[in-house]
């Protein structure tokens, strides 16, 4: 423990960040670090606790507070106040293989169980981490590593998502010759098109690809495996895949369908739609993409619409920014549930993962500029209003409340507000049917890919999953994890034994 009194000494400084007002001009990060002394105070916060709950990942009350990637932050938060930064890097890297994406969005189940939360305010481990591995890239702590034996066996990894990058760096490692298939333009899976580059810029998932290629990892992208190539190909051709396709079968509304009515879109695809054009166009300013759009028509445009977000969740919070930055004429953000407490309730306690209200940096915009929390609760869509030529102009909301665990509507509750562009971000329900389907592999009640308990097996000759497929739709840093694991049991299977001890 760097400084047995650091946790009385210093209070909680946070990353600065850019005024919405400001920040809506465009779609870079807007978060800026704080400079490398007033870090070693906010590492020197950290207790040293004899029984870390950050990097336990427990289940309380049936939900995990604690990184599920058990990293070992005591040690590397220790590293960080003594200035010996390329020692905590390394500490950081044993368990995590991006902590350039998880630092940027993951919300930080670590902090929830910091034991300074209990009375006061949590270590900010989360900006520690990405402090750590943007220093290892500036300084040249991360060098390409290439094996230096191959084993000669051949893994195939559909799917470019964190999991799937998380089975390729560390199996590519282990010595085997890896082939991630990805059906976009570019990898990442949602952390390239269903994450907003203000709040991941694409230039990092390119960072990453290029050092992975380096070490040996091939990427094919453009090929949509099960039509493109056919699962038997794969298998010929490989000694395992692993199937990473994450959940992207979306939650439907029953009163608006994005495959039949107009002007209502599902929130990945409004997202994957700006990122292309935010890349195509080299992210200049807001105002210059709306420019490329008039001209190109690049993308669904919530300029100067009325738009009704369906869905609490991140996916819904990164729409909000989007919209505002695309020069919306209002914004109105949907949810089902109660608005939850500002406050944890006695029934609540830590360390348990805290139910409370999370303003987060689209709803922050928006009251920046309509002057308003744009968060409506148990409330949905009932029926959508349309002008004479078909044109989405208002839509008809009610109250709902839940009952026996079923979802009612409050008679009477009925309001119609405007609209012009309906976005549905509720959620997923599973992955998409067709590759399972090609590769002969059952299907949970969940619509996720079935194993064997505590395996990533799928039955199936060769054929592994992980991530979302696996698991249902969850963290960026469950899909890490998942990854890690699934490419140690993949290991066993191609080897007959394995020293990767991931979980």
């Amino acid at each position: 423990m760097g400084k047995p009194t650091g946790f009385l000494e210093y209070e909680r400084v946070d990353n600065t960040v850019i005024p919405p007002e400001e920040r809506i001009r465009n779609f870079c990060e807007f978060r800026r670090p704080i400079d490398t002394e007033e870090r070693r105070q906010q590492a020197a916060r950290c207790m040293n606790c004899g029984v870390p709950f950050c990097q336990s990942a427990m289940k309380l009350s049936g939900m995990v507070t604690g990184c599920p990637l058990h990293n070992l932050i005591p040690e590397w938060n220790d590293q960080i106040y003594r200035g010996h930064l390329k020692h905590a890097f390394t500490r950081l890297y044993r368990t995590s293989d991006f902590p350039e994406f998880t630092g940027r969005v993951c919300p930080a189940l670590c902090e929830k169980a910091c034991m300074n939360g209990e009375f006061g305010d949590p270590v900010t481990i989360h900006e520690n981490e990405l402090f750590l591995i943007e220093t290892a890239f500036e300084k040249g702590y991360i060098q390409p590593e290439i094996p230096e034996v191959r084993s000669g066996k051949k893994v195939a990894v559909v799917g470019s998502g964190p999991s799937g990058l998380a089975v390729a760096d560390v199996l590519n490692h282990r010595g085997h010759l890896v082939t991630v298939y990805e059906r976009e333009d570019r990898i990442g899976g949602l952390l390239m098109y269903g994450i907003p580059n203000m709040k991941l810029d694409k230039r990092v998932i390119a960072r990453r690809q290029k050092l992975m290629e380096e070490e040996g990892v091939t990427f094919v992208t453009g090929v949509n495996v099960g039509e493109d190539i056919s699962a038997e190909e794969l298998k010929e051709q490989y000694d395992a895949v692993v199937l990473c396709c994450g959940a992207k079968q979306p939650r439907k509304l029953d009163a608006a369908d994005p495959e039949t009515d107009k002007g209502v879109v599902y929130a990945v695809d409004f997202l994957t739609e700006t990122t292309k054009a935010v890349l195509k166009t080299k992210n200049r300013t807001a105002q210059e993409l709306l420019d490329a759009h008039k001209r190109d028509r690049l993308f669904i445009s919530a300029a100067g619409k009325h738009v009704v977000v369906v869905g609490g969740g991140d996916t819904g919070n990164d729409c909000i920014g989007t919209c505002i930055r695309e020069g919306c004429a209002s914004i109105t953000a949907l949810e089902m549930m109660p608005e939850p407490p500002v406050e944890r309730a006695a029934s609540n306690p830590w360390p348990e993962w805290p139910k409370v209200k999370k303003t987060d940096y689209g709803h922050e915009e928006a009251i920046a500029v309509f002057g308003r929390d744009p968060r409506v609760y148990e409330t949905t869509v009932k029926k959508l209003i349309r002008d004479r030529r078909g044109a989405l102009k208002k839509i008809e909301t009610v109250q709902v409340k839940f009952e026996n665990r079923k979802m009612v509507e409050v008679e009477g509750s009925e309001k119609t507000i405007p609209c012009d562009l309906l976005i549905i971000a509720a959620g997923f329900t599973g992955c998409q049917s067709y590759v399972p389907e090609a590769f002969g592999t059952s299907l949970t009640g969940r619509h996720t890919v079935a194993t064997g308990e505590n395996s990533y097996f799928t039955g199936v000759d060769k054929v592994f999953t992980a991530g979302d497929m696996h698991r249902g739709q969850s963290l960026v840093v469950w899909a890490v994890a998942e990854g890690r694991a699934c490419a140690a049991e993949v290991d066993q299977a191609l080897m007959g034994y394995t020293n990767l001890h991931l979980q």
